[in-house]
């Protein structure tokens, strides 16, 4: 908790002022039943009218400071806690950008989001309760108790008998409750996961109508959030009732006792009415505390949550004395790479050794699972190797600035992302200096210029979240263009024209080969027909180099190939050569 709380530094003048304000407002608010007793003692019982009207404008005066007081507390309150929580949350993404996808699979996107949303604002609400209530509470419990005594010692004496059983009560409470808030959070990243599914994979459900389905598993979610919930607030339910029954067991008390003492002339009746309201105070200030308990409890299950993200260490790291990487020509290699996603899984990779000169066209070829991505991955930093080293330009990439190594490469993922926004501002987001020449000359490659100049608004149109208004190949179209107004010294392209029809596949490659002339360029593919197109083929099976070179060269000496190439334009390859 010390670390959420270092956040609230800058803002120390507000932490500050707030209790400052509070303390006034509760001294205002002591101050009134002290003088309504003094009314009804030495004004209504002497009928003395001046006194009365004399004390009521007193007590109306100190009602406004009272207020001034109260208002200054929540604005400053206010203040600090809506900053508080706006610089965690710019840690929290921060933190989460710098995350390698392990990283982010060990928390699940649903968690991260709820983490980032709903777990800040519990903290949120508990410092501005922190700066009001925890502040109010204990002054009004102490300075009730103090006023109570100097009116009445001896009926203060009842106080022995209603706060510890209320305080034991909290105490029960607390201790109870932080495991069963850490459920209801747990559960609330259960459901987020399913929605998340859902609005992601609309389309699919309805495809294979498995509404039904989806309904059952949300309700699940749903349902065991409402089991969570209902264990948690149970207590309140339960606790609420024991608290009113001791309060009105305390107002009893004093009308009896007060009536015995005012019949033996120990005490007046004003000051009877001046406990009352001592009382009350008390025991408001108590359900204050109450409160603060369940914030307490349920905050520090969400701060667990949050120090877990700020506490965890990215997988990819930069070592201290990394290198500074200038003038990439794009020369890439593997020397007895392997790799794998765990240490209990089987390794995805292994003892890969190849070499691409700068410049160089390569496409890389195999079945599904083959490792083909994964391998692709490895030379952004996106993961790191279990054993060997990939290098660029002959330095090895776990010793370079992760900054100047990815300044570098352009990746168009199999998994086409766009951004809402307009299409200039999504071809800009590959480089947010990039010039409109820029941007239409590399639309103009991807081959998707003419369909954004068939818009009314042009590059000017808007792409809806994900790109929902628009098809598939018009996606990884515009994904291709973000990637070369880049003008990367390497290119990755996984599987990024699976979606284009064949024309337009090949108008797209051979647009590259002329507009990143120097660049290395990775092409990952299933298609015989565009791996042809690369300088150099390569082949992996099972997570393994089987070949490596010219389309000529591995028909003669790799069967894997042979294969894939019978399997896709039939015999009649081999009979023409």
């Amino acid at each position: 908790m010390k670390k959420l709380f270092s956040y609230l530094k800058p803002y120390w003048l507000f932490v500050v002022l707030a209790p400052l304000f509070m303390i006034v407002e509760v001294i205002c608010d002591l101050a009134q039943p002290t003088l309504l007793a003094r009314i009804v003692d030495q004004g209504v019982m002497r009928g003395d009218s001046a006194f009365i009207l004399k004390t009521s404008l007193l007590m109306l005066i100190i009602a406004l400071v009272g207020m001034v007081g109260g208002v200054g507390c929540t604005v400053f309150a206010s203040y600090a806690s809506q900053n508080f929580a706006t610089d965690l949350r710019r840690d929290l993404f921060k933190k989460v950008l710098s995350f390698s996808p392990a990283n982010v699979n060990k928390f699940h996107t649903s968690s991260l989001i709820t983490r980032l949303t709903n777990d800040v604002v519990q903290l949120q609400n508990l410092v501005m309760m922190s700066l009001r209530i925890l502040v109010r509470a204990p002054l009004l419990f102490i300075g009730g108790i103090v006023m109570a005594v100097s009116i009445n010692a001896k009926l203060s004496s009842i106080f022995l008998f209603i706060i510890p059983p209320l305080i034991l009560l909290f105490l029960l409470f607390a201790r109870r409750a932080g495991g069963l808030f850490q459920e209801i959070q747990e559960r609330v990243d259960e459901m987020n996961q399913v929605v998340r599914e859902n609005l992601a994979g609309v389309r699919v459900v309805r495809a294979f109508r498995r509404e039904g389905h989806e309904r059952g598993r949300f309700s699940r979610a749903n349902q065991n959030l409402l089991e969570a919930m209902k264990k948690a607030f149970s207590l309140i339910i339960f606790a609420f009732p024991i608290f009113i029954l001791v309060v009105n067991l305390g107002w009893i008390a004093v009308l009896w006792f007060g009536g015995a003492l005012l019949r033996r002339n120990e005490i007046e009746v004003g000051s009877i009415i001046a406990f009352t309201n001592y009382l009350m105070q008390i025991m408001f200030s108590l359900m204050m505390i109450g409160s603060i308990v369940i914030s307490i409890s349920r905050a520090g299950a969400s701060a667990r949550r949050v120090l877990e993200v700020l506490e965890e260490e990215p997988v990819i790291k930069e070592t201290e004395n990394a290198k500074t990487l200038q003038n990439v020509e794009g020369e890439v290699s593997f020397e007895n790479v392997s790799f794998s996603y765990s240490k209990l899984s089987e390794p995805v990779l292994r003892d890969i050794t190849l070499s691409v000169k700068a410049g160089e066209t390569i496409a890389v070829l195999g079945e599904t699972g083959s490792g083909k991505s994964t391998l692709m991955s490895l030379i952004p930093r996106l993961f790191d190797v279990d054993e060997g080293k990939v290098e660029v330009d002959g330095l090895n990439v776990r010793e370079v600035k992760l900054k100047d190594l990815r300044k570098f490469i352009a990746v168009v993922p199999q998994e086409t992302i766009l951004f809402s926004g307009t299409i200039k501002e999504n071809i800009k987001w590959g480089r947010e200096d990039a010039t409109d020449e820029e941007i239409v000359e590399a639309a103009r490659i991807a081959q998707i210029h003419d369909f954004v100049s068939s818009l009314p608004e042009g590059y000017d149109s808007l792409v809806e979240r994900g790109g929902k208004n628009l098809s598939g190949g018009q996606k990884q179209r515009l994904a291709i263009a973000r990637a070369l107004v880049r003008k990367p010294r390497i290119l990755i392209l996984d599987d990024a024209t699976s979606s284009v029809d064949s024309i337009t596949e090949r108008r797209i490659l051979q647009g590259l080969k002329n507009y990143t002339r120097g660049c290395t360029v990775f092409i990952i593919t299933q298609k015989v027909n565009t791996a042809v197109l690369a300088d150099k083929i390569l082949v992996l099976h099972e997570g393994r180099v089987v070949g490596f070179g010219t389309h000529r060269e591995l028909l003669e000496k790799c069967d894997i190939y042979r294969d894939i190439v019978e399997s896709q334009l039939g015999n009649e390859v081999f009979n023409n050569g």
